[in-house]
C-alpha cells in the first residue's frame, strides 16, 4: 500500500469514526446520565442509583402515555396491514387509472410535511364534527404510514406473480383460500417488516399525533412536556428505556426473519 493510500485509508477511518461519534455519543451519554442525578445544572457522579426508573414505574401519567402509544400503534399496525394487503392486492391484479388514482391519495400524506397533514386533518374533522382523542390519533397515523405498507406489499405480490393466483383460481379454491395457504405464506416476512415500521413511525410521531391527540397523550407528547422545563434525571431514564425496547425490538425482528430464512432454506 503507498503513502498516499495510507493517507486515504487513514482520513476515511477518521471520518467513519466521528460520524459514528456524533450518532451514538447522545445515546451513550443519555444512558449514562440516567443513572446520575442532577443538581443546579451539574452532574453528581458521585452517587449512581436507579433511583429515576421507580419514579417512573410509579408516575401514573407516564405509564398512562405508554398505554396509549401502545395502543394507537398496535391499531394503526393492524389497521394500516389490513388497508394495505387490499389496495395492494387490487393494484396487483388491476393496474387501471384507478389504482394510478389511489396510489396518489396513498403516497400524498407521506410526501406532504406532517405539520400539513395534521393541520388538514384537524380541519377535516372539526368540519365533520369528530372530537379529537385517539380515535383521530390512529386515522392520522394510518394515513401517515399507509403508503409505506402499500408498496412494500405491492412490491411482494408482483415478485409472486399472477399465474400462482390463477392456478390456485383454476383448481379451485376460493379468494380467501387462495390468500390463506398461497399468498399469505409469502407475504408473511413482508407483513412482518411493514408491521415493525409502522409500529416505529407510530412510536414517534409526534406533529401529527399534536393537532389529532386532544386530551389523551402519547409517550412522544408527554416526553416533548417533560423537555420543554429542561433535561432531568427522570427524562434521561425514559429515553433510556425507549431505546432499550427498541433495540431488544430490532432484534427479535431480525432473529425471527433469520431463524424463518434457515429453516426454509433447510
Amino acid at each position: 500500500m503507498s503513502p498516499r493510500e495510507r493517507i486515504v485509508h487513514a482520513l476515511l477511518g477518521c471520518l467513519m469514526a466521528a460520524a459514528f461519534a456524533v450518532l451514538y455519543a447522545p445515546i451513550i451519554l443519555v444512558s449514562v446520565l440516567a443513572f446520575f442525578p442532577a443538581l443546579r445544572g451539574k452532574v453528581d457522579w458521585s452517587n449512581p442509583s436507579v433511583e429515576a426508573f421507580g419514579k417512573l414505574a410509579g408516575n401514573a401519567s407516564i405509564l398512562e402515555a405508554l398505554l396509549n402509544t401502545l395502543i394507537v400503534g398496535l391499531t394503526t399496525v393492524a389497521v394500516s396491514l389490513a388497508l394495505g394487503t387490499l389496495l395492494a392486492y387490487r393494484t396487483s391484479r388491476r393496474n387501471d387509472w384507478v389504482s394510478r388514482l389511489v396510489e396518489f391519495v396513498i403516497f400524498l400524506p407521506f410526501l406532504l410535511p406532517p405539520i400539513i397533514t395534521g393541520l388538514s386533518l384537524l380541519s377535516s374533522l372539526q368540519q365533520a364534527g369528530i372530537p379529537r382523542s385517539l380515535v383521530t390519533v390512529v386515522i392520522g397515523h394510518v394515513l401517515f404510514v399507509l403508503a409505506l405498507v402499500y408498496r412494500l406489499l405491492l412490491n411482494r405480490l408482483r415478485s409472486i406473480g399472477a399465474s400462482i393466483v390463477d392456478a390456485s383460481h383454476d383448481l379451485g379454491a376460493s379468494g380467501w383460500q387462495t390468500f390463506r395457504y398461497v399468498l399469505a405464506p409469502s407475504l408473511s416476512s413482508a407483513l412482518l417488516t411493514s408491521g415493525v415500521l409502522v409500529f416505529a413511525l407510530s412510536f414517534d410521531e409526534t406533529l401529527i399525533t399534536v393537532f389529532l391527540s386532544g386530551d389523551d397523550s402519547t409517550l412522544p407528547i408527554r416526553l416533548w412536556a417533560m423537555i420543554r422545563v429542561g433535561f432531568s434525571q427522570d427524562i434521561n431514564a425514559l429515553v433510556m428505556l425507549v431505546l432499550a425496547f427498541s433495540v431488544v425490538m430490532t432484534v427479535a425482528i431480525a432473529w425471527l426473519l433469520q431463524a424463518r430464512r434457515s429453516r426454509a432454506a433447510g
